[in-house]
């Protein structure tokens, strides 16, 4: 027998688009500008502070232990002072994680720092998806959470060539300082835009009983035990695409520059399909991105390691860009669709403990591979997730979610009337 959630009310304090892009998608762009910027910087600050390759890997992987960390105490904070107070704390411990980076003068001060930088974006992440979430229209969700990815990408494509330029002029300290900055700014706008429907959302909170997060995790564990190892699947092969190619590319003897064009190429694709993703979420049902964003992303990282040329890999990147945009929020509109109103910060808190986890985890199989001797090999395993993965959606997603397709929202609507003539 199907069980789902109950569709959630479509009324909703209203909230200007305009509002929403000035307080949100507007600080969510400058601060990933700043993260971005950082990401290549970190392994030469730490080289450049007498740590080998091996450590210095290590010390860009904190930044991802930071975040796990930080994921579901984000939660608990969301919901204890809000989701844009939750994000005005984000930025000002921002601001002292990247200065902590910049006058790091040992790799402890340097992997203290990065840490914190995970654990911040944590919050601001999980924050600006509560956010949206409680004040966007129920049948435009996907289209707001889409447009959040999608502004998120941006930044990180932004961030690195800002950073190249602030190297060239300062050095690599002006980099985090420069992320001090991004930091102060995404602040400023949150402080400063209006916020009447985030009132309302907190009003509606404090009135609420307070929950638990051993009673919210124990009370969704069937979504997590189900849906959980679908979102543990696509966070690990998405992040694997990131690590992939350049692997590859590294295999086949391309030079960085050609590399990083290849790489530049892929994240070009990827960015241009956030709001038709999004679009479709809506209209047609999650499943109707989900789906397909798998199979091609699984179906082109498990064809990458036959390819031999240029030409073969940079079309490979290109196919791989297009189905990562594709399921630009996929994750983020399905815990928001799954998540109960009454306990959703705490609930999106552990759901992205899911995907950052697999986010971590994806790059780690295919490192796995190449040290046993198989790049190929651990290239190729990521692919099969990714194909897998979408049995996995298929299966639960239409249990939990009215929003999967158009079947079961109008099965839902049917049994929502019928409960009501009743």
């Amino acid at each position: 027998m199907t069980v789902m959630t109950q569709p959630p009310a479509v009324s909703r304090v209203p909230s200007p688009y305009g509002q929403v892009a000035r307080g949100v998608y507007a600080p969510a762009l400058v601060f990933e500008i700043g993260v971005g910027a950082i990401m290549p910087i970190i392994p030469l600050s730490a080289v450049d502070l007498g740590a080998n390759l091996a450590v210095a890997g290590l010390m860009v992987a904190l930044l991802g232990v930071g975040q796990i960390a930080g994921d579901v105490p984000a939660g608990v904070l969301a919901a204890r002072i809000g989701d844009r107070h939750a994000m005005l704390v984000a930025a000002t411990l921002s601001v002292l994680a990247f200065a902590g980076c910049a006058l790091a003068p040992n790799l402890w001060v340097l992997g203290a720092g990065v840490l914190a930088v995970g654990a911040t974006n944590a919050v601001f992440v999980l924050a600006r998806q509560a956010y949206l979430t409680e004040v966007i229209p129920v049948m435009k969700r996907a289209r707001a959470l889409s447009t959040l990815g999608g502004v998120q990408r941006i930044g990180a494509f932004i961030g690195p060539f800002l950073g190249a330029g602030v190297v060239h002029l300062i050095g690599l300290s002006g980099v985090y300082w420069l992320a001090v900055l991004t930091s102060v700014i995404s602040g400023l706008v949150v402080l400063v835009v209006p916020d009447v429907a985030g009132a309302e959302v907190i009003r509606r909170r404090q009135a609420a009983v307070p929950v638990s997060l051993g009673t919210v995790l124990r009370e969704n564990a069937p979504v997590f035990a189900q849906l959980g190892f679908a979102v543990l699947a696509v966070g690990a092969v998405r992040a694997s695409r990131q690590v992939v190619l350049p692997l590859w590319s590294e295999h086949l003897g391309f030079s960085p520059a050609t590399t990083s064009i290849i790489f530049g190429i892929s994240g070009a694709v990827d960015m241009l399909l956030f709001y038709p993703a999004g679009k479709l979420m809506d209209r047609r049902g999650r499943l109707w991105a989900a789906i397909p964003s798998m199979l091609i992303l699984g179906g082109a990282i498990l064809a990458l390691p036959f390819t031999t040329t240029l030409a073969g890999v940079t079309a490979a990147a290109m196919v791989m860009g297009l189905g990562n945009g594709i399921g630009s929020g996929i994750l983020m509109t399905l815990g928001a669709d799954v998540a109960p109103a009454a306990v959703r910060p705490q609930f999106l808190g552990i759901w992205r403990l899911f995907s950052d986890s697999g986010s971590a985890a994806g790059p780690l199989v295919v490192a796995a591979g190449a040290a046993l001797g198989s790049l190929a090999a651990g290239i190729a395993a990521m692919g099969v997730v990714g194909i897998l993965s979408t049995g996995a959606l298929a299966r639960w997603v239409p249990r939990w979610s009215i929003h999967a397709n158009r079947t079961t929202r109008r099965r839902a609507a049917a049994a929502d009337g019928a409960r009501t003539e009743a």
